[in-house]
């Protein structure tokens, strides 16, 4: 069955163990509710062994210029080999039952788990994300990868297409090119980053363009096919790639079918995520949190969406606030956005209030010999706070951190202009902005 004998009924059971359910599971077995969790693949789930983790490890070895094959075993370590017993360990300490095995919903306070048929009072549901595989004729008869194989597997392939040229197509593109794949991004929407603001995917586009990554930007792949000695990408606009491995990475949609969700009389969709009230409530005693949902997309936003559905099964009444949830690029540069984006604006209709800066104008950037990158900050004319952010430059996933305290916080900007940063940081090149902000505000 699996880990754990299984009980006849549960206070909670959650479903998956991932980042979100995992953080859920923990927080509500010390909170004391008899809880058990869920997981017929790695407990941990896909950040901890084939995303966030991996991709992170692999970035840094680049970094410091280490060989493949010691960056290899560097991120086999820090994923653990691709071993979960330490995670389910943590769990089982924290006086969680770890069921391993596929959940089924038979209806509501009723699942079924290998056969066995478990009783429970909430449920909190975290079964995660999958890739999307785009329609290309071929491409289903070829081999490909994920960022899953791309970031377990030991293969450093010779020529490398990845589809996309999102967040994980972007860093997949740095660390393979860094390690001496002839790299090719492929991206129809005509940039890198399509969904953040224009200057975050060029100063991008450039730094990879550097290492020697050749982007297609506006063309979509048409077709695939093998042929000797590897495989052949044709493309929208006529051009024909060459390749030893295509990389998918166009995107991710929530896991939300073969659960029996329908059977609580909950609507599903596939390709979206199940519908969640400000409280991550699905239903009466049904919770979600993270990719499963749709809105928590990253590691960080699952985490924050399971404290709020914990704060909400102990009876504690909290809202969920998106405002200024971070999205974060690794690469070197790193990208950095919270808020609403200049495209999110037009979009609803706001006033938006726009000033930037180039980071080559500061005193850090030429201690670091790098003057690539830029912040913006989006402020609302009607409201006078800032309600987005991005930068593209060095570090900026770290020292970007105030400015979405200040969004969320909705801090007046007489009070941030006021803010003195240390000599010499990045975090200089926000003084400037705000100021112009302020003034024109």
């Amino acid at each position: 069955m699996g880990d754990q004998v299984p009980q006849d009924h549960y206070d909670v059971m959650v479903l998956g163990g991932g980042t979100a359910g995992g953080l859920a599971a923990v927080e509500l077995s010390r909170s004391g509710r008899d809880v058990a969790l869920v997981e017929n693949r790695l407990v941990g789930g896909e950040s901890a062994y084939f995303a966030c983790v991996p991709s992170k490890s692999l970035l840094l070895s680049a970094r410091r210029g280490e060989r493949w094959d010691l960056a290899v075993a560097r991120r086999d370590h820090v994923t653990g080999h691709l071993a979960d017993d330490r995670a389910a360990a943590r769990l089982t300490e924290a006086g969680v039952t770890v069921l391993r095995g596929r959940g089924h919903l038979l209806g509501p306070g009723r699942m079924e788990v290998d056969g066995a048929e478990i009783g429970f009072g909430d449920l909190v549901i975290s079964t995660g994300s999958e890739p999307v595989v785009p329609g290309v004729d071929g491409l289903a008869g070829v081999p490909t990868w994920t960022s899953d194989e791309a970031l377990s597997l030991p293969v450093l392939p010779r020529r490398l297409v990845v589809l996309g040229g999102g967040p994980v197509g972007c860093e997949m593109a740095q660390v393979y090119a860094s390690f001496g794949t002839q790299v090719t991004v492929v991206e129809a929407s005509g940039r890198l980053l399509a969904a953040e603001a224009p200057f975050a995917g060029e100063v991008l586009a450039g730094a990879l363009r550097r290492m020697g990554v050749d982007l297609r930007l506006g063309a979509e792949p048409a077709r695939v096919e093998r042929a000797a000695g590897g495989l052949l990408v044709w493309l929208s606009d006529g051009g024909r790639l060459e390749a030893d491995r295509i990389l998918i990475a166009a995107g991710r949609v929530p896991r939300v079918q073969g659960y029996g969700v329908e059977n609580l009389g909950v609507a599903v969709t596939p390709g979206h995520g199940l519908p969640v009230d400000e409280t991550c409530r699905v239903t009466d005693g049904v919770w979600a949190c993270g990719d499963v949902t749709g809105i928590a997309r990253t590691a960080h936003a699952a985490r924050y969406q399971a404290r709020v559905v914990v704060d909400n099964v102990l009876g504690k009444h909290r809202e969920a606030d998106y405002r200024a949830v971070p999205r974060v690029v690794h690469t070197s540069p790193a990208v950095y956005a919270a808020g609403i984006s200049p495209i999110q604006a037009a979009e609803l209709g706001i006033d938006l209030l726009t000033a930037g800066y180039d980071l080559a104008a500061t005193a850090r950037a030429v201690v670091e010999a790098d003057e690539r990158g830029r912040v913006e900050l989006y402020a609302d004319r009607s409201r006078g706070v800032l309600v987005g952010a991005a930068a593209a430059g060095l570090y900026a996933e770290e020292w970007m951190s105030e400015v979405t305290l200040a969004i969320r916080a909705e801090t007046p900007l007489s009070l941030l202009t006021d803010v003195v940063h240390a000599f010499p940081t990045f975090g200089e090149a926000i003084e400037a902005p705000l100021r112009e902000l302020a003034g024109r505000l």
